[in-house]
This record gives structure tokens, sequence and C-alpha cells, in this order.
């Protein structure tokens, strides 16, 4: 049976907590073998690849653990929902990277909504930093910090242009790093939608081989 370890980090000065989980999925072999038959396609403006829906087995042997961390890390109450859960593999040459993807970003604004990356390679290639707007002092980008936020993020990018055509690497003239965390094979991190993150990519090797490449699984929550 599979036995979850898991810890709990505070990342920045707001204190928000990022769950640790390793040996998260009891079949994580199976995962991969899933995920190399699938087709993928570019899905949302902020991920660097393509991306293909999981199939409903993707939950089974994780609800609890999920529910348990969601409740006693998060505060979950009475109902917790996955909006959506995809394979995801990390391809654009840096080159071909938006703006989006240059900066961290968050998945929501709104209270409640947890995110889930769950690592499926084998080897490091590249784990989850997370970040503080500079100008701001956000961490989180709630929905009453939201219009501020942008409003500063385009007076900053005006003010020092905008970032290379490379994924973003460490402490920059308008982010600094605030924790990054090292993937793992079947390692997963849980944290608030709304804080702000980006996926360690630089410098890192981008195969399109689910086999080889960086794969991970994205899960979206919703919790009340």
């Amino acid at each position: 049976m599979n036995q979850q370890r898991i810890r709990v980090e505070m990342v920045g000065t707001e204190g928000v907590p990022v769950a640790v989980i390793d040996d998260f999925s009891p079949d994580p072999e199976a995962l991969v073998e899933e995920a190399v038959r699938l087709t993928y396609q570019p899905l949302g403006a902020f991920y660097p690849g393509p991306r293909a829906p999981v199939g409903p087995a993707y939950f089974k042997g994780l609800n609890s653990v999920i529910a348990a961390v969601a409740k006693q890390v998060f505060g979950a109450a009475d109902r917790i929902v996955c909006d959506r859960a995809l394979y995801a593999i990390s391809t654009t040459p840096p080159g071909d990277l938006s703006l989006a993807q240059r900066i961290p970003h968050i998945d929501n604004t709104e209270p409640g909504k947890l995110a889930i990356v769950h690592y499926l390679s084998r080897t490091d290639l590249g784990g989850t930093a997370f970040y503080r707007h500079r100008s701001t002092d956000f961490e989180r980008i709630t929905p009453d910090r939201h219009r501020a936020y942008l409003d500063a993020l385009r007076a900053d990018i005006t003010a020092h242009g905008e970032p290379p055509a490379a994924y973003i690497e460490g402490d920059t003239a308008l982010f600094e790093q605030t924790a990054a965390f090292e993937p793992a094979f079947n390692r997963a991190l849980i944290y608030p939608g709304n804080l702000l993150h980006c996926a360690c990519l630089a410098g890192r090797a981008l195969s399109p081989d689910p086999r080889v490449g960086r794969l991970t699984v994205a899960s979206f929550l919703t919790t009340t």
C-alpha cells in the first residue's frame, strides 16, 4: 500500500504554506504509460508546452491524501472539487516564449483554489519556484490586489523593458524568488492557486517524449 510522505513549508514573507508530498501516486509508472499514449496540444496561455487531459483513474488512491492536506493545511471545510487535471510536457524553446511565459504567473485569484503539480520525470528537469513582485510586495494575487498588480507590472515593464526571451531563473529586476522546490519522481506540490509561481526550466532539456522529457500532471481544485 502506498504511504505518502508529507511535509509543509511556509514560503515568502506572507508565510504561505506549500505541501510537499513524496510517493504521491500508488502507481506512477502506469501514469507515465498512459501519458505516452495520449495526444497533446496547446491548452492555455501560461504553460510552455502541450497538454492533455488525464484519465479518470488518475485520482485513484489520491483522494484521501488530497482531502487531508486540503483540510489540515489549507483550511478546506466541506467540498473539494477537481476543476481539471492535465498532463503537461515542457517543450517551448526560450526564444519562442510569450511575455506571460517569461514571468511568474498565478492560476486563479479566488480564495479556495488550490493547484497541484505532480512530477513524473525520472531525472531533474526542473522543479517549481515561487516569487514576490518587487514593486508591490505581493506574493499572492487576490481579487482585491489584482488590478493594482497588473497596473504595477505594466509600469515595471515600461520602466525596465520586457524580460529577455528566456525562462526566469532566480531573482530579476521585477521579481524576487522566495522559494524553489526540487522535483523528484512521484513528488507533488500543493499550493494556493493565487501564489506567484513558475516552473524552473532555465537550461533544462525540452524533449517532447513523455518518457524522457519534463512530464508533470497539473491539477486545479476548488475547495469550500
